[in-house]
């Protein structure tokens, strides 16, 4: 590895023994930020600061080289782990105004066409550029590094009418469950859902509270329970009294 004033600038993709030359790259360094991140957070921002430094997206709303959708999606996908200010505003400002950003309704998808004129979008662009979005600074780090020693041991969820229903929640916080299911488009929207919930800590009467604060019994048995939701976006909460 290259460093310059205590920051790693670039790595060896190729060592020669014969010659005892190395072969050092930048982009051997900003490929795997993504994966270095929550083992080597120093060496990872440092090669994510060359990224933005090379793009001008730091301080320019018109940024250089990310014409190509490879180069801008890599950025976009390591940004969300660093900042979450004008920095990646302005670099999503960029990837709306260029890349064909589309919603299908019927789907419920929204995707990238990034120039590329192709019958499909790319499926391992959009998920990459996606993370990025979603990705709140440290939050992919945070994966790693606050292990919860009892998280295969809380409640699991199966048996999601998936893609018609996506949950957008599904967090147990030691005695409630709480769970949004979103619809994949207004047609189904106001519709019902059921779905699976096994491992529950305790057997016997369960409530099921909705968003507007109505209540339903829930038979509990060997850990296990069916729910039947409102697919409305909103927050459903489960819990023992």
């Amino acid at each position: 590895m290259t460093w310059e004033d205590g920051q790693a600038v670039a790595i060896d993709l190729y060592y020669d023994p014969v010659l005892d030359e190395h072969v050092a790259s930048p982009m051997g360094l900003t490929a795997p930020v993504w994966y270095l991140a929550p083992q080597r957070r120093d060496v990872a921002e440092s090669a994510w600061r060359m990224e933005t430094a090379t793009s001008g997206i730091l301080d320019d709303d018109n940024p250089v080289g990310l014409r190509n959708p490879n180069v801008a999606v890599m950025l976009a996908w390591h940004t969300g782990e660093f900042t979450d200010g004008p920095v990646k505003s302005r670099l999503w400002d960029y990837m709306d105004r260029t890349f064909e950003p589309t919603w299908d309704l019927e789907r419920g998808e929204f995707t990238f066409g990034f120039c590329l004129d192709e019958p499909h979008p790319r499926g391992q662009l959009n998920a990459r550029a996606m993370a990025g979005w979603v990705c709140t600074p440290g939050a992919w780090s945070q994966i790693f590094s606050e292990v919860h020693p009892d998280r295969f041991d809380g409640p699991v969820v199966t048996g999601v009418d998936f893609p018609r229903v996506a949950l957008s929640e599904a967090r147990w916080t030691g005695s409630a469950l709480h769970l949004t299911p979103h619809p994949q488009n207004p047609s189904i929207a106001g519709t019902r859902t059921s779905l699976q919930v096994d491992q529950l800590p305790s057997d016997g009467r369960w409530w099921l509270t909705g968003p507007e604060g109505e209540t339903t019994a829930v038979e509990v048995s060997g850990g296990s329970a069916t729910l039947e939701l409102s697919v409305d976006g909103q927050s459903h909460r489960l819990q023992q009294r």
